[in-house]
């Protein structure tokens, strides 16, 4: 995908891409590829593979969620996505990052400070550590490629107020991980309200975003610690 391409592809649904933000992208870009040969941040480099494996399919959440001035805390972003693609593109979010690697939260600070993005946090943290003081105090949470949904959904609802929402960006897998999270999802408080199919680029790019609205408080026992999560899901 080029430039060009990701700001027609955008446009197609609805969202006007600024000169200023395609300077932020383009910086964004750069500087992830810098930092990439220091540290492990992402296995796609090339140019268009960034703009439409990262940024595009970051954004692709934005074409049936309203974004405006929430709070989302994003989980395990790594190298900031999707939460700073949406940050961008929708500057009045308010943009919290959790991630356990202090490696990447020097990235992110200095990401927020390189693209002059305010209300951005990166926090160094185990999620579930995080939700101790943080319970139900965010309108979203968010993670992309980081765990199976059984697992991410004891890590992210716990942090989510009631009527938020827990967003989940998934792959070719999706199906599958929603039948298996089902019955946790409602045990933490959760109801999937809608779940998206489709292809990326090619039948290759498999993706399902998966749009979970939270209805009622989730009990004080959760989250468990991570030990516990992976060995018996809910």
């Amino acid at each position: 995908m080029t430039k060009q391409q990701f700001i027609e592809a955008l446009q197609e649904k609805g969202i006007k891409v600024t000169p200023r933000q395609m300077e932020q992208f383009d910086l964004y870009y750069h500087i992830l590829v810098e930092w990439n040969e220091k540290m492990n941040l992402t296995a796609i480099t090339k140019e268009e593979d960034v703009y439409l494996k990262h940024f595009y399919d970051s954004i692709t959440i934005a074409f049936d969620f309203s974004f405006k001035d929430q709070s989302i805390v994003d989980i395990g972003a790594g190298a900031g996505f999707p939460s700073i693609p949406l940050k961008i593109i929708y500057p009045e979010l308010q943009v919290t990052i959790v991630d356990s690697l202090t490696k990447r939260i020097t990235f992110l600070q200095h990401l927020f400070q390189q693209l002059q993005l305010d209300n951005c946090k990166a926090i160094s943290a185990r999620a579930e550590e995080f939700a101790v003081d943080h319970r139900e105090q965010y309108d979203i949470a968010m993670a992309r490629a980081v765990a199976r949904l059984n697992i991410l959904d004891e890590l992210c609802l716990p942090l989510v107020k009631v009527d938020g929402y827990f967003l989940s960006l998934k792959g070719r897998q999706a199906e599958v991980e929603i039948q298996e999270a089902k019955k946790g999802i409602e045990k933490l408080g959760g109801k999937i309200e809608k779940q998206i199919s489709f292809n990326l680029a090619n039948e290759d790019d498999q993706r399902c975003n998966i749009i979970i609205k939270k209805t009622k408080q989730t009990q004080k026992t959760y989250p468990r610690m991570f030990s516990k999560i992976k060995k018996q899901p809910l």
